[in-house]
């Protein structure tokens, strides 16, 4: 009967059907000297079990923990420098004095006389507007005459 309830619990732990208490079981049967002999390649793997549960692992293993950011202080900073940046950035307010006025209306008034000048030299260029116009009277002249011509020399 005891066989059989091994047998039994054996199917059921290769279902991974079995408790705690029935692994407990198959351990204690398996840990004995006489075992079933068509159960004793099972008696290796429990055998396994046991030793591996006693075994322990004594080497020293260095933790490295990594430095943890502290994001609030980096926001912090990160605000300060693009305040900075801001602060620095700002267009100056120029004081304009007296010698920039003076220099100012001084190049305005040169600058007018020579856009009189051009003015003054425009006025005497515009006769060749009229002669532009003559030209292109004297070319329709032309277009008269070649249509006269060809009628004459067919």
């Amino acid at each position: 009967m005891v066989l059989n309830n091994i047998e039994n619990l054996l199917e059921k732990y290769e279902k991974g059907e079995t408790t705690l208490q029935e692994e407990a079981q198959l351990k204690d049967y398996f840990s004995q000297d006489t075992v079933a002999p068509h159960l004793e390649y099972y008696k290796a793997i429990f055998a396994y079990y046991v030793v591996n549960q006693q075994e322990t692992f004594t080497k020293n293993v260095p933790l490295n923990t990594k430095k943890k950011i502290n994001f609030k202080w980096l926001s912090v900073a990160a605000v300060a420098v693009l305040m900075v940046g801001i602060y620095f950035n700002l267009p100056k307010q120029d004081t304009i004095t007296e010698a920039d006025r003076l220099a100012y209306n001084q190049a305005k008034s040169y600058l007018s006389l020579v856009s009189q000048t051009l003015n003054k030299g425009k006025a005497q260029v515009n006769y060749l507007d009229a002669i532009t116009k003559a030209g292109t009277q004297v070319d329709y002249l032309k277009q008269m005459e070649s249509p006269i011509q060809r009628t004459i020399k067919k």
